[in-house]
This record gives structure tokens, sequence and C-alpha cells, in this order.
């Protein structure tokens, strides 16, 4: 049985974005989905995301949990009967939550797998990084908060960044079954995003030129957000 809704708090969530080609980018995808196209470009990244106080709404806020999360996801939009939709595919989530670990796709959405996080925030900026247990990833960030974002940047103001990103709040994520999708919606009392002034990045993910060809993604621009509530909900299975 899963449980409908978790409420909890997003203490620090950041969104480090990529520009793919689309063509690259859709042969990453399952069929059902297509790339959601900024000014021509696929847009993919990893959320960053603390978590604090996580629990069912009925249990009081002290006995929440805590958990570093990195959910490595792409935007994209798909076709239901009732129209298009968009929202994200995550093709791999890592936890450092052994409670995350062990709920994930089975009483709540969304399999997880074990990693290591070792962050260091201070009020301007964020030294992170990640190694899964499996070594198949690791991530490394580390930026400043303010500022604008980068002039390469394929958005032109913040505001747009918003805009684009807002919507994705329905997520559907690979599962050990290869024919099933989990599916994940948050929804945030809130929303509001600032430039992060990256001074480096790496991801072994999108580093690979296995599935990511040399010239074919980029680095966009990063996006943080602080202090929102927010809730888990169950968006049902996808089956492909």
């Amino acid at each position: 049985m899963r449980l409908p809704t978790f409420h909890g708090v997003i203490r620090r969530r950041i969104l480090v974005n990529f520009r793919v080609d689309p063509e690259v980018m859709q042969a990453r995808l399952p069929p059902l989905f297509r790339p959601k196209l900024h000014h021509g470009h696929a847009i993919a990244g990893i959320c960053l995301i603390r978590l604090e106080s996580v629990r069912p709404r009925f249990v009081p806020a002290a006995l929440g949990l805590s958990s570093e999360n990195a959910a490595h996801r792409i935007a994209v939009r798909w076709n239901t009967e009732g129209g298009e939709r968009e929202g994200v595919f995550i093709p791999r989530r890592d936890t450092g939550s052994a409670m995350n670990l062990l709920a994930g796709g089975r009483i709540f959405p969304g399999e997880q797998h074990r990693a290591s996080f070792a962050v260091r925030e201070a009020a301007d900026g964020i030294d992170f990084s990640m190694q899964s247990a499996d070594g198949e990833t690791s991530v490394r960030v580390r930026g400043r908060r303010g500022g604008d974002l980068p002039t390469s940047s394929s958005f032109r103001s913040v505001a747009e960044a918003s805009a684009f990103f807002e919507p994705g709040s329905v997520g559907y994520s690979v599962t050990s079954d290869p024919g099933r999708l989990d599916g994940l919606e948050l929804r945030t009392f809130g929303w509001g995003v600032e430039p992060l002034q990256i001074d480096e990045v790496h991801s072994s993910y999108f580093a690979d030129e296995a599935r990511f060809p040399r010239g074919s993604v980029t680095f966009d621009c990063a996006l943080i957000m602080r202090n929102l509530e927010h809730e888990w909900r169950s968006a049902g299975d996808l089956y492909l």
C-alpha cells in the first residue's frame, strides 16, 4: 500500500541545468516522451534537494525525517487523452536516507539508489558533492547565491527560467520494471527561484560521452530555492 501524501519543508533545492541537442535527448527518453524545448534546446539537469520534517500530514513535524537527495531529470511533454501534459522524466534518483531507500518504490513512488553526500553550506554559497554507492553516479557543485544568470544561458531572465521550470511538478521515474514508471507530484506552497553562480559543476551522467556525444550537452545555468513548505503526492503509474 502506498501512502497518498507526505508533507515537509524544502530547506534547499538546486536545479543544475544543461542544454542538450534535442535528437540526442530524444534517444535517452522512453518513446512516450519528447523533450520540452527552449529556444531549440532540450533542457535536462539535476535536482539537488534537502528535505526536512517529511512525514504524513497527521504526524507532528518534530517526528519528520530529513534527507539529502539527487534526481537527474529531463523536461518533457507527452500526449494523453485529455491533451498535452508536461513534467519531467527521471532516469535516476539517489538518496542519503536509509528510510527513503527502503520506502521508495514500495510505500511511496520513486525507487532510489544509495549515495553519500557531503554538503558545506553558508549564507551565500554551497559546496555540494555526491557519490553513489554503486559507483555509477557522481555530482559536484560549488557556487554562490545572487547575481544574474550566465550570459551564455538560453534563458534571457530569471523570470523566463522560472516560468519554464514551474509547470514541471509531475515526475515519472524509472523502476525495476522496464515497462512501468513511478509517478510523483511535488506541490510547493509558494514558488521563487534565484540564480546560483556556479564556480564548479560536474555530473558523471551528463559527462558520459556514450550517452551524450561530445558537444551535445552544455551547462546552462543553476537556480536555487529555499525554505518552502511542500507536499509529495503519488501521480500514479505510467505504463510504456
